[in-house]
């Protein structure tokens, strides 16, 4: 059994306002605000064009407009990942 002094819990700071948080958590990884605000452009472009489609179907615009964004979405994870591999292994001093 854990120590009596221990919290098993974690705990939460409650003077960090809601935007302080995502300022860091962006610091921290910065290609995650950078995949949401892609998707949402994505998004926005999509239901824009939608009214102009032409004679495309409706699903058949709504699966490409999916695509684009998750395409984003996809990539801006992996530029995350390489760019989080490349702090951690080339940037970061050796001991």
């Amino acid at each position: 059994m854990a120590s009596g002094s221990e919290n098993p819990l974690p705990s939460y700071e409650t003077d960090d306002s809601q935007t302080s948080k995502l300022i860091r958590k962006s610091r921290e990884s910065p290609f995650v605000p950078i995949g949401i605000s892609g998707f949402a452009a994505v998004v926005a472009y999509g239901l824009y064009k939608l009214k102009h489609r032409g004679d495309t179907k409706m699903s058949v615009h709504l699966i490409h407009m999916r695509v684009a964004a998750q395409g984003f979405v996809v990539g801006a994870m992996t530029c995350g990942v390489i760019y989080s591999m490349y702090q951690e292994y080339w940037v970061k001093p050796k001991p």
